[in-house]
């Protein structure tokens, strides 16, 4: 079966083509800008498949409910050109196709749980630490959804006490995303994270803000493993930091397998970046078994 998944990023598009397996046959990155300059593009690009069905994995708030008038459109977003865009009504004037749609972290996690080193578990949670923080989560065996979905990233955090960085998030300011996001560390920095040391105090900012978040979704998701993905988690050696101060913040509080065992409860992802598309394609196959 030929399927599409498109995975909408802050900063890029992924498109690609594969199957119900997993397997992905082409891909393509197209840069996110307007959507006057980046849906034709998108189209275009999948225009020249034979696809039966299309995941598509968005970042967000997106609405979900469908039953909604503004079903499909991505909400209140932080990029202001694609704020109320109707992202599901656009491919579906092109495409009389089924269409699998959630959020890009849903989509990864999804990836995970069929794909990667979340399968077999019934309980997870994927957070992507890139352009923003968001997370994915899989409670008993299905991805979450309520009201809309989970918005993790925009969670409050405690400020370091060192920490004099007056937070970027455009809605909340200093919330998790608005301290510890990719944007965040390059406004802060004003250079690019990647170039900057291990040595320098932005590292042990980023791992206590990220790390605060990580205990709340403990405490309250009670997940069996935690990847974590995205650009900002490249730098590997921010692995070891953050379950650290997972381990310093819990207290003792909690006693379970997977906290003796951090090392294997908190970890990267393990797709090689393909966990958005994968996820994608399990979000195709679903649609067009249940068209």
């Amino acid at each position: 079966m030929v399927l599409g998944g498109l995975e909408c990023g802050g900063t890029k598009m992924v498109c690609a083509i594969g199957d119900e397996n997993g397997r992905i046959i082409e891909k393509q990155t197209i840069p996110t800008e307007k959507p006057e300059i980046t849906m034709p593009l998108i189209i275009n690009y999948f225009k020249a498949y034979p696809i039966m069905a299309m995941g598509v994995a968005s970042f967000g708030p997106i609405d979900l409910q469908r039953k909604s008038p503004t079903y499909g459109h991505i909400t209140s977003s932080t990029k202001v050109h694609w704020r109320n865009f109707d992202l599901l009504g656009e491919l579906k004037k092109e495409f009389d196709i089924p269409f699998g749609f959630d959020t890009d972290v849903n989509g990864a996690i999804l990836g995970e749980v069929t794909y990667g080193s979340m399968k077999g578990i019934l309980n997870g949670v994927y957070m992507t630490v890139g352009t923003g923080i968001g997370i994915g989560v899989y409670s008993n065996g299905a991805l979450v959804h309520g009201m809309l979905h989970p918005e993790g990233g925009h969670v409050p955090v405690k400020r370091h006490p060192e920490d004099t960085f007056y937070g970027n998030c455009v809605y909340h300011g200093d919330c998790l995303e608005g301290m510890a996001s990719g944007s965040a560390l390059n406004e802060r920095l004003g250079i690019a994270p990647e170039k900057v040391g291990m040595d320098n105090p932005v590292w042990k900012y980023e791992s206590f803000y990220l790390a605060q978040a990580i205990i709340g979704y403990i405490l309250t998701l009670s997940p069996e493993k935690i990847v974590l993905g995205g650009g900002v988690m490249n730098r590997r050696e921010l692995f070891p930091m953050i379950r650290a101060e997972v381990e310093r913040l819990m207290g003792g509080y909690l006693h379970t397998y997977q906290l003796d065992h951090i090392e294997d409860y908190i970890i990267p992802s393990s797709l090689g970046g393909d966990q958005g598309v994968m996820g994608c394609m399990k979000l195709a196959y679903d649609a067009a078994v249940s068209s």
